[in-house]
């Protein structure tokens, strides 16, 4: 079944569920543009591994102790038996080790990148480096010959910025090479239908698109998403008017 929402679920947003939400939007969109764009272009999935140390305030967050605390416990309790004793311990600092998946489009012939797409993840909306990372990779993709789409399906965290954005829950914005500095911007709120998006192609290609509700539909049900997500909140909360609201979309049993 489709998912019960008329826009974004707001119970995909979870942070033990949004990296799964994320890769597998991120597979049906390459099959849905693979459909699409004819025999002179690639679709890829481009999969980038992410390391960080979490600050105190995330390790609360996230309920992570550091291995290192945990090893002693173990040993204290005679779960673990030392061969020879060193002069020091060390603690390793908890880190976030994920995954972070983007679509590529690419001219067959000679694999030039025509259009990056981006999905944002919260490390690119949260963590100072992995922020700074994605700033960077994303003025790259302005100062080039390459058609940019992002794609902002999570509240919360600190957005890319330039440009300052106007109020929204969710957002898509599509830079074309030939219009910029203009952009086309999408705002959407939580009770929007989410957009039929097009991508660019190199000219003349007509677009391309992405019908984000469609591809939300088909993950939510793939991926039987609704066996658990509904026994949790989503994150950030929803304001108290849109909590109200919500409510007439939860299954009646919770799962």
């Amino acid at each position: 079944m489709p998912s019960p929402f008329p826009g974004m679920n707001p119970y995909l947003e979870q942070n033990d569920t949004w990296e799964d939400v994320h890769q597998n939007l991120m597979t049906r969109a390459q099959e849905a543009l693979s459909a699409q764009v004819g025999p002179n272009y690639l679709v890829k999935v481009e999969v980038r591994l992410y390391l960080h140390e979490l600050d105190d305030e995330e390790r609360r967050f996230m309920g992570r102790a550091d291995v290192g605390i945990a090893a002693m416990d173990d040993e204290r309790s005679g779960g673990a038996v030392a061969t020879a004793r060193a002069p020091m311990r060390l603690v390793l600092p908890a880190a976030e080790v994920g995954r972070y998946s983007s679509l590529e489009i690419r001219d067959r012939r000679d694999r030039r990148l025509v259009t990056a797409i981006e999905l944002l993840s919260p490390a690119n909306k949260n963590n100072k480096l992995d922020r700074a990372a994605y700033l960077s990779k994303r003025q790259g993709y302005w100062a080039s010959l390459t058609n940019f789409v992002e794609i902002d399906l999570r509240r919360g965290g600190e957005r890319p910025s330039p440009p300052e954005l106007p109020s929204c829950d969710y957002y898509v914005m599509v830079s074309r090479i030939q219009d910029r500095p203009l952009l086309d911007f999408w705002p959407i709120q939580l009770r929007d239908r989410l957009p039929r998006v097009p991508v660019p192609l190199a000219d003349p290609d007509p677009d391309v698109f992405l019908d984000l509700q469609e591809l939300l539909h088909r993950t939510y049900d793939a991926a039987g998403y609704a066996k658990y997500v509904y026994r949790e909140t989503p994150q950030p909360p929803l304001v108290p008017a849109d909590a109200e609201w919500a409510k007439q979309f939860l299954p009646a049993n919770g799962a």
